[in-house]
């Protein structure tokens, strides 16, 4: 009888222990809803967002991009995709122009427009920082709330929305942080196109290192990769050297077929292809050789082509079926000519781009 009295005596104090907790939750529940919602960082989402696997990124930033282009047509916010934004600089032009500010100054009498993609996102305090990259050059963007033209809710959006990857417009004043990093302090900020997948996190200059990924999304590679713009550039000012080398010195720069009936200009084996209208198959060129060569038998004495070829052969890192190839022929000039013009051409090119006929070449481990 005494353990009945006791085990009922426990039940009632844990029956009044749990009564009194649910009224406790309730009452912070009815104090929670009550008090004024707290506003989040404007770094909050985007440091969420970064924990999330890519195929979930890309979902929700698809979703959010959707959402604001349909509020946009209601007439609620900016598109995420506008059909314009003028700059008054691009990032070297405002690099060169503002470089030799002193730390710590903020040239308050110019506003400029500039544009480029975000590749960092950072915050500090009422501090938000990214690194704008365009055209070789980067720079830094400082915003905060006090500068922005529109109010701080704006302020505060806009930072929300933007993300690592983005295209964004900025207007604002040129200056340099205290530590001296040339920068500009935004009134106003726009996101132009969206990078709507997680791009490759990493340190240092070389973030995406797999050879077989930055040769197939060589974008990407463009994107995250310092210095991989820089083969572009070096490839341009060769192309740009061979045909201001060959027109300085009278040649005629022409354009052959690269469809033939016949392969012919080199032993190399053809793509082959159809010709619809004539009902006929044809071969891709492996070489324009015969064409420069009735040229030069029709009257022209110096001509060259710089164009694509086509060889359906092997392929390696050094080897592509679809390759760009220079071929110059000259009247009234033997090989030993030609030898000597190769070499003026090839040393000229070497000290026009590098400054010197020595070149620093350090291959990378696994590089062939």
């Amino acid at each position: 009888m005494m353990s009945n009295k006791t085990a009922l005596k426990k039940l009632q104090k844990k029956r009044e222990a749990d009564a009194k907790k649910a009224a406790k939750k309730k009452e912070q529940e009815a104090k929670a809803a009550a008090a004024p919602a707290k506003k989040k960082s404007a770094l909050a989402s985007a440091e969420a967002d970064d924990q999330l696997e890519p195929h979930q990124y890309f979902a929700n930033r698809c979703a959010a991009m959707q959402r604001a282009h349909a509020a946009s047509e209601g007439g609620e916010g900016a598109t995420p995709w506008p059909h314009k934004f003028q700059v008054s600089h691009t990032l070297p032009e405002f690099v060169a122009a503002f470089s030799g500010l002193a730390d710590g100054a903020r040239d308050e009498a110019t506003t400029v427009r500039v544009a480029g993609r975000a590749m960092r996102k950072a915050g500090q305090g009422k501090l938000i920082f990214y690194d704008l990259h365009g055209g070789g050059a980067k720079i830094q963007v400082m915003s905060d709330p006090k500068s922005y033209k529109a109010g701080a809710d704006a302020w505060e959006a806009i930072n929300d929305r933007l993300r690592r990857g983005d295209v964004v417009g900025v207007v604002g004043k040129p200056g340099k942080s205290k530590r001296g990093e040339l920068s500009i302090f935004p009134e106003a900020l726009e996101l132009l196109s969206p990078c709507l997948h997680m791009l490759p996190k990493g340190q240092g200059s070389e973030v995406l290192k797999d050879p077989d990924t930055r040769f197939r999304k060589r974008y990407l590679d463009l994107m995250v990769n310092e210095g991989g713009a820089k083969v572009f550039d070096v490839r341009s000012r060769i192309v740009r050297g061979v045909r201001k080398y060959l027109d300085d010195r009278g040649f005629l720069e022409v354009e052959t077929p690269m469809m033939n009936m016949v392969a012919g200009g080199a032993t190399a084996k053809p793509f082959v292809t159809h010709f619809n209208e004539l009902g006929i198959n044809v071969f891709m060129r492996v070489a324009p050789e015969l064409y420069l060569k009735t040229c030069v038998v029709g009257g022209l004495d110096r001509v060259y082509e710089i164009g694509r070829q086509f060889r359906n052969e092997g392929m390696d890192l050094t080897h592509n079926p679809e390759f760009t190839t220079c071929e110059f022929y000259m009247a009234y000039a033997d090989y030993h000519d030609l030898m000597d013009m190769t070499e003026e051409m090839i040393s000229g090119l070497v000290k026009e781009i590098h400054g010197s006929y020595k070149v620093k070449y350090q291959p990378k481990d696994g590089a062939e």
